[in-house]
């Protein structure tokens, strides 16, 4: 088993806190959208999305040299959708997000194997995914949607 990944949160004002990933890596000042903080810094639906989508091309970026494909660099925009339960509270009901590759479709000839596993390699969207639907989508350079 690998170690667990751990970080320590401490509070510095109101709603802003700074986060330590390690000695080796720099805190990261983290504060709640306004009008709750004062947004200035990312907020944890941010985080959130943003450690989804991360691992998720990072999956992609694996699953591409796997099969020998050149993608030609990859990039993501996450959303997440907000909505309220049963209790009126906010609650993330939902994230998607759209990678796109800079090379094209036609230049990846094993991209529909790549396309078809890498999402399975991605230890945080298939976690999360277990309690907020994630939908994945992917387009090739020329735009061209693939999943």
């Amino acid at each position: 088993m690998t170690a667990a990944p751990s970080i320590t949160i401490t509070q510095v004002g109101d709603y802003v806190f700074s986060v330590d990933f390690s000695k080796a890596l720099p805190a990261l000042r983290v504060d709640e959208a306004e009008p709750i903080g004062g947004g200035t810094g990312p907020h944890p639906e941010q985080l959130l999305i943003a450690g989804v989508a991360n691992c998720l091309c990072a999956s992609l970026v694996f699953a591409l040299g796997k099969f020998r494909q050149d993608g030609g660099g990859v990039s993501a925009e996450a959303t997440c959708r907000i909505g309220r339960n049963d209790d009126e509270r906010l609650r993330i009901v939902g994230v998607d997000v759209r990678i796109t590759l800079g090379a094209t479709a036609a230049d990846m000839p094993r991209i529909d194997r790549v396309l078809d596993q890498f999402q399975r390699f991605c230890t945080v969207s298939e976690s999360v995914k277990l309690g907020i639907p994630i939908a994945v989508s992917v387009r090739d350079g020329t735009g061209a949607q693939l999943t």
